[in-house]
């Protein structure tokens, strides 16, 4: 009796296996692009060169670190993809889609403190409302700074946490254990919190200029990383099913 049940025990645990499998499989052939997908995908890439060359033609000179235009480009083309591709479950009753939104809003809210989009104001300070010509995806940034609150609205950062807070929220839907991996994506904004560490660390053993330099020039290729495994692990949720 006992090996007929290891042996029913092995076949369902087979059958899993094969259905993670398929699942995987199906989800690998979905995401893959068609030749009319390439060819915008194609058009677009051109597109953005042209609007690269002609943003920095406007500004009179040309950045001597072109990868973090490369990374702001980045952010908001996946941002953008997840936005318009990624799929939302349906057949979820109002109070398990307003619980998801809520968690979503929330994640979303603590990635815009964290990345510093969104402070507190300066008292007795005079409004100062601007476009700042940060490289193409990180700007043309509005920013507003008042008394009372201070707003920071970069493309990049903006609709790449909007993704992600998207992709909490089908996690959420789909009560995914792995909705863990949502929160890898507060690092994200290791582009605020490098630089402060860098300081500290200056302060503390000293010649902390080329520290400091070397730490924010560091973080905007980690927290690049670090987004776009955060929209994988979210989007494919491995150990899901």
């Amino acid at each position: 009796m006992s090996a007929d049940a290891d042996g029913t025990d092995g076949a369902a645990l087979d059958d899993a296996a094969l259905d993670g499998v398929r699942s995987l499989t199906d989800r690998l052939i979905a995401a893959t692009p068609s030749v009319r997908t390439l060819a915008w995908a194609a058009f677009l890439l051109n597109a953005q060169l042209v609007f690269v060359v002609a943003y920095y033609g406007f500004l009179g000179s040309f950045p001597s670190t072109p990868r973090y235009a490369v990374y702001g480009l980045l952010w908001v083309n996946v941002a953008v993809l997840v936005l318009a591709r990624a799929p939302i479950p349906s057949g979820y009753d109002f109070r398990t889609r307003r619980r998801a939104l809520g968690i979503a809003a929330g994640y979303f809210a603590l990635l815009v403190f964290f990345a510093g989009l969104v402070a507190t104001g300066v008292p007795e300070r005079a409004v100062d409302a601007r476009v700042a010509w940060l490289p193409p995806g990180w700007g043309p940034a509005v920013v507003y700074a008042g008394e009372y609150l201070t707003v920071i609205l970069m493309p990049a950062y903006l609709l790449g946490y909007l993704a992600l807070a998207k992709l909490v929220y089908v996690a959420v839907l789909e009560a995914s254990g792995s909705i863990v991996a949502g929160i890898v994506g507060l690092f994200s904004c290791i582009s605020c919190t490098l630089p402060i560490l860098a300081m500290v660390g200056s302060a503390l053993f000293g010649g902390t200029g080329i520290l400091a330099a070397t730490a924010l020039d560091a973080s905007y290729d980690l927290s690049t990383a670090v987004f776009l495994v955060t929209v994988v692990l979210l989007y494919w949720r491995p150990g899901f099913r």
